[in-house]
């Protein structure tokens, strides 16, 4: 059975408490949550009636929504207890957890470390078993970047998959709920909890929900497993390499039929800036409502101009504003065209040749990313530089909105790594098979 290795609602809220020194992973912790039910952790971008949301941005600070996020309402029939708000980047912009408004968030297992974002605080919460779930979302790889990092499973079901009303948006075309787990089974019975048609959210979708942790089946029997050689290749920790080419052999023995499949490169290479493009100008459009007076409560003695002008400066970190004034400069008439029309060209190509190595295939395979975590001080808040598709490589299943997940593959001086499995649309019951029986080998390998 799922989530049978859990805590209580009390011991949980020690933990985070405990842990908030050396973690700073919570925004809001839920002290008068009750005692009842199984503790569930949920990112600061999720709606929760009368508990402070803020998206980890200071515009938001004293932002009380008056109604659940459809999630959370599917958590709490299903028994579950929300005990936390957890830090992230502001409005899920970044893949660090530095530009909090609460400040960075540290690796669970080395302080020096960036945890990954944008949902970093809730991936560090379940790495050290505050909760046996913790809810994110993922735009670009915000849960599946942290999970590696982190040592725990990260899932981003199918677009659509799972209601998105009532979390706060980064960029709508983008955009997924995911969560973290420590098992594949708990991971399997949450989608079953959280997936469904929400008629708030016309985006969701009608596909009937699977019976994802009873028929979870781990034989890798007949299995056509996938190796995405574009980027393994490209990896250079060898650690991770060998890593991941031991995984491989073991599938293969355990009777997977492995096949390699590849991108060209000039398509790998485009994928940050059309990312960068389309999230950005969405980003710019869903938070132009954000002026510190529709959400809030602005002080008295203060006009309406003064608080715009304050709101929009000061409200914002300066990463968040340059990323605003990119987007808004990609959706200017005269630009559209040659920038976020262009990249949504690109973004069709690139999605249908990531489409093509999943012919004939159950799943595709690939180390999740190139390194460990990186030190904070060697981590940059603005990724605006010269990206490698090594790293944003995950950023292929939010073009396509195909299910992905991320599952711990080993450490490197005690920090983790992880492998990235992929599959079709709305076949996350497959995707969990695989990860199961991938779970069970790497299980027997710690033992050898």
């Amino acid at each position: 059975m799922a989530f049978e290795q859990t805590v209580s609602v009390q011991e949980s809220l020690r933990r985070i408490h405990d842990l908030q020194p050396e973690l700073n992973a919570a925004v809001t912790v839920i002290d008068n949550a009750p005692e009842m039910g199984i503790p569930v952790i949920l990112k600061d971008n999720i709606s929760t009636k009368g508990i402070r949301t803020t998206a980890s941005s200071k515009i938001l600070d004293n932002y009380v929504p008056v109604y659940d996020a459809t999630i959370v309402t599917k958590l709490k029939e299903a028994g579950f207890t929300p005990v936390a708000k957890a830090s992230m980047d502001e409005l899920g912009m970044g893949g660090t957890n530095r530009n909090a408004a609460t400040g960075p968030v540290h690796n669970a297992w080395d302080h020096d470390r960036i945890s990954g974002g944008s949902s970093g605080g809730s991936a560090v919460l379940a790495a050290r078993q505050a909760a046996p779930l913790a809810i994110g979302s993922d735009t670009g790889d915000s849960v599946r970047k942290p999970a590696s990092y982190n040592g725990v499973i990260g899932v981003k079901p199918t677009y659509g998959r799972i209601s998105r009303y009532g979390i706060i948006p980064y960029a709508s075309s983008l955009d997924h709920v995911g969560y973290f787990t420590t098992t594949v089974r708990d991971a399997a019975a949450a989608l079953e909890i959280l997936a469904g048609r929400d008629d708030h959210d016309m985006t969701s979708s009608l596909e009937p929900v699977g019976h994802y942790e009873a028929e979870l089946d781990p034989s890798l029997e007949g299995k056509t497993i996938a190796v995405f050689d574009t980027v393994a290749d490209a990896v250079q920790d060898e650690v991770i390499r060998q890593a991941f080419a031991d995984l491989v052999k073991k599938m293969e023995a355990a009777g997977a039929k492995i096949v390699h499949v590849s991108m060209p490169e000039q398509l790998m290479n485009l994928i940050a800036p059309v990312y960068k493009t389309i999230a950005n100008s969405e980003a710019a459009a869903n938070h132009s409502n954000l002026d510190g007076i529709r959400f809030g409560v602005r002080k008295p003695g203060k006009s309406v101009e003064d608080v715009m002008t304050a709101s929009r400066t000061a409200g914002f970190s300066s990463y968040v504003r340059a990323r605003f004034v990119i987007g808004s400069y990609s959706l200017f008439e005269e630009n559209q065209d040659r920038l976020f029309r262009k990249a949504q060209k690109i973004r069709r190509l690139i999605s249908d040749a990531y489409a093509q190595m999943f012919d004939g295939v159950d799943a595709v395979i690939c180390p999740a990313a190139p390194t460990v975590a990186p030190l904070l001080e060697e981590s940059s808040d603005v990724r605006f530089g010269q990206d490698e598709f090594v790293e944003e490589h995950m950023q292929l299943a939010n073009f396509t909105g195909y299910p992905s997940m991320v599952l711990p593959m080993g450490r490197e001086n005690g920090l983790p790594f992880a492998v990235e499995i992929a599959a079709k649309p709305f076949a996350e019951q497959t995707m969990f098979d695989v990860a199961a029986g991938m779970e069970e080998i790497l299980e027997g390998s710690h033992h050898e």
